[in-house]
């Protein structure tokens, strides 16, 4: 993420940015609400072109709307921005802007809300962060993941039917991983699974593509997919080669709270018996989904309650609901609190 310019006083003001990558149109998801006014470039059938034709005339206007609704693209690697045109042109309409990497939009907000000027920093510091993909591999089988900033997406899984150390069928198995893996942009690898099959792996590709060997570290895991890619995080590997990452954060968090919630202990989860540990000052830890988050702003103050969290001295983190943490914790209602102490 790249800000060209802040403006803003108070809370009151404008932001503009260029999103550089996937994860920044997927961060300001959670930045561009209902009632921003948000400007950018876009199309507009030209008032001079013929109503009638089939090929009307489109021109590049700057414009901008009043945000009625926020979608994110991944698979069309867009934010789509939809609301009624307050500026830039005549018609009062309603109009949606998609919002591609590195395409510049300004923001205008009556309040910025905190955690929306961390995420910003957060995508700032992301954007100089090593790119990481995670191999996760087993006999005949390889599910392959990119280090995203909502999770590990996992991008392609190769399976071959053949047996135990069949020497051409293996090296065939590993070639096609290869292959694949040449045709993606990134700095630093994980290789990870159950069994020797990583080790082998490394072993051809330091054979075949010593470069690539090179930045690849080992990591062991009882699973390949995406119970390999929590065991990877879970594990600090990731953190060892790019610093300390929020997505094996997540994952600590929501495995002490599982371990909490098993003995009945010091945790809590559903907004009710957040709220109570709250106002007994028992909050260490809150965990909220950033979806939930969203939605739940209409209908309570729960920005409220993460700035209560922070000024007794607590901590407030926000899970990603398109990864695995963050959907264990929807099934608990989509918030939840490592307590201080137990309460009643």
């Amino acid at each position: 993420m790249k800000v060209v310019e802040e403006n803003i006083k108070g809370e009151k003001g404008e932001i503009k940015l260029i999103p550089e990558n996937l994860d920044d149109l997927w961060h300001l998801k959670f930045i561009i609400e209902p009632g921003d006014i948000v400007f950018a470039l876009t199309k507009r059938v030209s008032e001079s072109s013929d109503k009638l034709r089939s090929d009307k005339e489109k021109i590049t206007v700057r414009i901008g709307i009043e945000v009625e609704k926020v979608e994110f693209q991944k698979f069309s690697n867009r934010l789509r921005v939809s609301g009624k045109i307050v500026a830039g042109v005549e018609d009062s309409g309603h109009h949606t802007i998609n919002i591609s990497v590195n395409k510049e939009i300004s923001i205008i907000k009556e309040r910025w809300k905190k955690e929306q000027i961390e995420r910003i920093k957060k995508a700032i510091e992301a954007s100089q962060r090593p790119e990481v993909i995670v191999i996760t591999i087993e006999e005949g089988s390889a599910v392959i993941g990119v280090l995203r900033e909502w999770g590990i997406e996992e991008i392609a899984t190769i399976n071959r039917s053949y047996g135990k150390g069949e020497g051409n069928y293996r090296s065939e198995f590993f070639a096609e991983i290869l292959n694949l893996i040449r045709n993606i942009e990134f700095r630093y690898g994980v290789v990870a699974g159950p069994g020797f099959t990583k080790d082998d792996f490394l072993k051809f590709l330091k054979d075949r593509e010593p470069e690539i060997a090179k930045v690849m570290v080992k990591a062991d895991a009882s699973s390949i997919g995406v119970r390999g890619f929590i065991e990877v995080l879970r594990r600090g590997v990731i953190d060892r080669i790019v610093g300390e990452l929020r997505l094996s954060l997540e994952a600590e968090y929501m495995e002490r709270l599982l371990a909490e919630i098993s003995r009945d202990g010091k945790a809590v989860y559903g907004k009710d018996e957040v709220e109570k540990a709250m106002n007994y000052g028992a909050v260490e830890v809150l965990l909220i989904v950033d979806d939930y988050m969203l939605k739940e702003r209409e209908n309570w103050d729960v920005d409220g309650l993460m700035r209560a969290v922070e000024d007794s001295g607590g901590k407030v983190v926000i899970l990603s609901s398109e990864f695995e943490p963050g959907k264990q914790l929807v099934s608990l209602g989509g918030i939840a609190a490592l307590l201080r102490f137990q309460i009643q």
